[in-house]
């Protein structure tokens, strides 16, 4: 059965939130807001304010509170065509965009010296590559690249490059003909994935579009002052949709009626035949709600996250230099026949979830894991296997090694943009705020994955369970609660006491001998 995907789209006060659903599981979430003025892809005229030769390396002032940092290896092989050009751009000597008719200045040598390319207070076209993260200015490159849905169209090269995950040789020598005979001069295309087997028709559209949108940047280029956004990326919103639209995807869905304008005008534009997946929200409750996408957000992005089955769970902990997570085997893990099979199902387990969480979070830099020990040879491979294939999906760049002989795997994921945080503690009121707890909303649901344990696996005839007032009304109230709904599933007596002396997320199940059932 082929997986679906769907994007949510939540208009706030200070921008949007964006949540990406793949059969119905949260993989993605982003909080776009209008502050966020560094986006990556963005082309600013920046300054070069100081040349650091220790760090073969500039800092460049593009507005930010702190300077941009460009490395010697980051200018790209075309940085002196570039720079010739943004001069000549700047002082009118060549009011083409047409780079067709420009000459280029041969490559600089990888080998080389910041200080060979780049002067105090010169003009300098630059792409941010990395948002600011923590104290971290933004991370610059000169090879500039214009992204579009089929095609990447690079400024001052004449390479025709293709995706590595389109592996048919026919189909590469089509895309490669087809390419370099509708190409302008002097400017390289990398072909996208998606390109394969898409007609001469589209790629060409994309391609004048990314042409235009060059022209348009180098018409604001010679009327520019320093720090100028020059050509700015698009929305997080259209940009995600770009590069995730495909065949699987069944709906986007935005409760703002300016968003889904401009949305259903970019959809029609990329991808016609995907018009009519793009829907306005008319629904009384709030779009994240209805969607269920609150709920995972308060239940994925604490410290502790339960595995599926109650197998187990993580412990995902944050530092400045890499993020560390520990796998530990649950008091409900399934009985196998040994412990090496439990702690091979529970890894299995927790790989899967670590690579849901890595792109849910937009962990970046290096990843620790501390995988439940196991012995063989091949149950360990097939662990390091199973991470590749299941981070498969992710579109950041990653690398990861197999397990190493104390048990952990390392991990090395590109991080463009800050880490994704969320609070998912809230204010206690069973103490009045003076302490935190788990969030209540999971509460419900873990009594019930609870109840199901003792009368599914362990066969209690019947069950008390004493909770707080406001916790046993949401389980009795209504002509057929959940109680009932209890009953006609097990078949058994199941009794409810409110007890206010209980905090509202503790509850506690006693057998029919009065006896606490510990879990």
């Amino acid at each position: 059965m082929a997986s679906s995907s769907e994007l949510v789209i939540n208009s706030t006060q200070n921008g949007c939130r964006i949540a990406l659903l793949r059969d119905k599981n949260l993989i993605e979430y982003h909080n776009e807001e209008n502050a966020n003025k560094f986006t990556v892809g963005d082309i600013y005229l920046g300054t070069v304010k100081k040349v650091v030769p220790g760090l073969n390396a500039a800092f460049i002032d593009i507005g930010y509170e702190k300077d941009a940092f460009l490395h010697y290896l980051d200018l790209g092989p075309q940085v002196s065509s570039l720079n010739k050009f943004t001069k000549f751009a700047l002082t009118g000597k060549h009011p083409s965009y047409d780079l067709g008719k420009f000459k280029n200045e041969p490559d600089i040598n990888k080998l080389g010296k910041i200080s060979q390319a780049l002067t105090k207070n010169q003009k300098i076209l630059v792409q941010v590559v990395k948002e600011p993260i923590s104290t971290k200015g933004p991370r610059l490159s000169c090879e500039l690249s214009l992204a579009g849905r089929y095609i990447v169209l690079v400024p001052f090269s004449n390479a025709v490059s293709i995706s590595k995950k389109i592996s048919n040789s026919d189909e590469r020598k089509r895309l490669l003909r087809l390419i370099s005979s509708i190409k302008p001069e002097n400017f390289g295309v990398i072909i996208r994935t998606v390109a394969e087997k898409k007609d001469v028709a589209e790629l060409d559209r994309d391609l004048r579009n990314l042409v235009d949108k060059w022209k348009e940047g180098i018409k604001i280029l010679k009327k520019a002052n320093p720090n100028d956004k020059i050509i700015g990326e698009m929305s997080r919103v259209s940009a995600l949709l770009r590069d995730v639209l495909n065949e699987t995807f069944d709906s986007v869905i935005v409760d703002d009626k300016v968003i889904y304008e401009d949305l259903k005008q970019f959809t029609k534009e990329i991808a016609p035949d995907k018009e009519k997946i793009v829907k306005f929200y008319t629904g009384k409750a709030k779009i994240f709600e209805s969607h269920g996408i609150e709920k995972q957000l308060k239940s994925l992005f604490g410290k502790s996250i339960s595995l599926a089955n109650g197998s187990g769970y993580l412990i995902i902990e944050h530092t400045e230099a890499l993020h560390v997570i520990d796998v530990n085997s649950g008091n409900k893990s399934a009985v196998e026949s040994d412990q090496e099979s439990t702690a091979l199902k529970t890894n299995l387990e927790a790989a899967k979830e670590i690579a849901r969480q890595l792109q849910l979070r937009d962990m970046g830099g290096i990843i620790v894991i501390d995988f439940i020990d196991m012995r063989r040879a091949e149950n360990k491979r097939l662990l390091f296997d199973k991470m590749k294939e299941f981070m498969k999906h992710d579109r950041s760049k990653f690398t990861a090694l197999p397990l190493s002989r104390f048990g952990l795997m390392q991990i090395t994921r590109q991080r463009v943009r800050p880490e994704m945080n969320i609070k998912t503690t809230e204010i206690c009121p069973a103490c009045g705020g003076s302490g935190k707890i788990a969030p209540s909303i999971l509460i419900s649901d873990q009594v019930e994955r609870d109840l199901d344990f003792l009368l599914s696996k362990q066969n209690e005839s019947s069950i008390t369970i004493s909770m707080h007032p406001y916790l046993n009304a949401y389980f009795t109230k209504g002509l057929i609660s959940k109680k009932l709904k209890w009953y006609f599933k097990y078949h058994k007596k199941i009794a409810l006491i409110p007890d206010s002396s209980l905090a509202i997320t503790d509850y506690i199940f006693t057998n029919k001998l009065g006896e606490q059932i510990e879990i």
